[in-house]
């Protein structure tokens, strides 16, 4: 393939077939390049085919320059996954299988990149020695490393790393929710390159010696080698997939200007100052008021501003008595532990509508001193048997949702010692498993009425709901 675009794949050491795939290749005389990068999920097979699906539908969508990259992308992500849930139905041995991927184009004519990435596929920019990662990973744990809250190396070795909440062929969510497919467009200037890869690599080997290895190698086809090799040095647990793009541009040289001093102000001459300080010639010297003795009205003036000055300072002082007083009668607010701060980032910033609490990262029980506030519309909290347990003196809400919120749905989650446990104001909730423990008042719901209007409503009886399916997390090639 040409010196600036490149791809390889390999099956690794525990594996004795490849379920990646990828697509890298020129639409207009090298200089818009299309390639992707597709990891099978699904088991043995079944993998395969959904890759090999996804791979026709995208390079399906390319055929030339396309007037908007984005929407073409999104479009084969989404032909990719009716094919691949159609195909689901028919045979039985495929009833699990789906993918994930990333694409991109890169316009080097013009100096960008576009991509689309579902999943846990990576897309890196390599820029002036430092190696960025781009797409985000649709994972809990891809979600933990990537706002800061497991280092590389803990995310490399998390048991669950490779279950995934997102991926082509899951759902016809994808159809419909326009966040399921994260896009983007970024300049991608002379000398960058571009690093799309499987799960295998990043799984294997860190940033750190990834940017090492890129920035080795005198050809692409060599970069990509090393990274494959180093990947399997440290294990091969999984399919491994390299493609890279370099924008192959000479980067433009600045050089530097000297300042213009042509126009500078000169300094006024020591006898052009003299002239500036001379009096006019006309000009006669000011009368000189007559003295007159002032002292005892000075001395008037001056025991009035001290008198006031006595009074100001002794109101002032009483002031920031009376507030430091009031401040240590109010009730001390606990600071949140970091369990409580996990929890409320997680509800804040969970992928999708699904939340799943891991037994690895939450220990039972978390210490509730502040309320847990849902600002999403709709959260699916699926808690595998989590206790939230109200902290010593507590007396508020477990968990209340906000008015922006809509509906939250409970799975296997226990309240123990709140007062309130939910607190909810006439919006949809939904419990499965739910534990109630020495709390007062497990649920209080705030009903709004207009005011001085009559209301017509009937306040129904809750009843307890029997055969509810629970949404189940989505795991990566098979993996319970």
């Amino acid at each position: 393939m040409d010196k600036h675009f490149f791809g390889l794949t390999d099956a690794g050491k525990s594996r004795d077939n490849n379920e990646d795939s990828f697509i890298v290749k020129s639409l207009t005389n090298d200089q818009l390049i299309l390639a992707a990068v597709i990891d099978g999920v699904g088991g043995y097979h079944g993998g395969e085919v959904a890759a090999a699906i996804a791979a026709e539908q995208i390079s399906a969508q390319f055929s030339g320059r396309p007037a908007d990259p984005i929407s073409r992308m999104i479009s084969a992500f989404r032909n990719a996954n009716e094919v691949i849930v159609a195909k689901k139905q028919t045979e039985t041995t495929l009833s699990k299988m789906a993918c994930v991927a990333t694409i991109v184009v890169a316009d080097i004519e013009n100096n960008q990149f576009y991509y689309a990435h579902v999943g846990d596929t990576r897309l890196y920019l390599l820029r002036d020695g430092s190696l960025i990662k781009i797409s985000k990973d649709h994972s809990f744990v891809g979600f933990l490393e990537d706002s800061g809250r497991l280092d590389e190396t803990a995310a490399m070795q998390h048991p669950k790393r490779n279950e995934i909440n997102k991926a082509i062929g899951f759902s016809d969510q994808i159809a419909t929710d326009e966040s399921y497919i994260e896009t983007g467009q970024s300049p991608f200037l002379p000398g960058d390159l571009l690093l799309l890869c499987s799960d295998g690599l990043t799984d294997m080997v860190n940033r750190q010696d990834m940017t090492t290895l890129l920035l080795q190698g005198d050809t692409l086809a060599k970069k990509a080698g090393n990274l494959i090799a180093l990947a399997n040095e440290n294990g091969g647990r999984d399919n491994i997939t390299v493609v890279l793009l370099q924008n192959n541009k000479t980067p433009q040289q600045v050089k530097p200007t000297r300042p213009d001093h042509t126009q500078q102000p000169h300094p006024a001459t020591k006898a052009e100052r003299n002239e500036a300080m001379r009096l006019p010639e006309n000009s006669e010297p000011s009368q000189t008021a007559p003295k007159r003795n002032y002292w005892f009205t000075a001395l008037v003036i001056l025991c009035l501003i001290l008198l006031g000055s006595t009074v100001f300072l002794y109101l002032q002082n009483q002031r920031a008595t009376d507030t430091v007083s009031t401040l240590n009668s109010l009730p001390k607010q606990k600071a949140r532990n970091s369990q409580e701060k996990l929890l409320q980032d997680a509800f804040d910033h969970a992928p999708g509508d699904t939340l799943v609490l891991s037994d690895s990262v939450f220990k039972s029980p978390v210490l509730i001193s502040d309320t847990l506030r849902l600002r999403k519309d709709t959260l699916y909290v699926i808690a595998n048997g989590l206790v939230l347990q109200a902290d010593s003196g507590y007396k508020g809400a477990a968990i209340t949702m906000l008015p922006q919120s809509k509906l939250m749905k409970l799975d296997s989650l226990q309240f123990k010692g709140f007062a309130t446990a939910i607190a909810i104001s006439d919006q949809a909730l939904s419990l499965k498993n739910v534990t109630f423990t020495n709390c007062l008042l497990p649920i209080q719901n705030s009903i709004q009425f207009p005011d001085r209007k009559p209301v017509n409503a009937a306040l129904m009886k809750v009843s307890t709901l029997n055969g509810n399916t629970i949404k189940t997390a989505h795991s990566k090639n098979g993996a319970e």
